[in-house]
């Protein structure tokens, strides 16, 4: 559904701007009565997409025949996230040099504003480079 969704929704020009998923907990993505660790991991990949699509980087990354694939991710979970807790999962790119773009991923609950999670991945570009998908996004109307 986030997929099909970040086709649909309009685009963001400021490719650093924070973007937010909304999500909840269900009863398939729990052990222990909170989120597994697999589903936060699998929550920011489709935020990640969503955010390549509404930005434009995916596009222009396909313009210029690069690809782009996960290099590194570390995750802190602050705290859990329980059975029907309503969270939104804020992305932003941070930085990028000659290799990769950084982004920062925040689950934060709905409930209380609490920050649960917060994931920092380096998404490397294969051939291409983060400034030559900069440079194509700025030609763009």
């Amino acid at each position: 559904f986030v997929l099909v969704r970040a086709w649909f929704l309009s685009p963001v020009f400021d490719i650093t701007a924070e973007q937010t998923a909304s999500g909840r907990v269900v009863l398939h993505d729990v052990d222990l009565c909170h989120m597994n660790n697999a589903r936060y991991l699998r929550e920011c990949d489709f935020a990640r997409f969503s955010l390549y699509m509404r930005n434009g980087v995916f596009k222009g990354a396909r313009a210029l025949g690069a690809t782009m694939v996960v290099g590194a991710t570390t995750i802190r979970y602050r705290r859990p996230l329980c059975v029907g807790e309503a969270f939104e999962l804020r992305s932003r790119i941070v930085t990028w040099d000659e290799k990769s773009f950084y982004v920062e991923q925040r689950f934060v609950s709905c409930k209380d504003g609490m920050v649960s999670a917060v994931m920092f991945c380096k998404q490397n570009v294969l051939r291409s480079s983060p400034d030559k998908i900069l440079q194509h996004l700025c030609k763009r109307k």
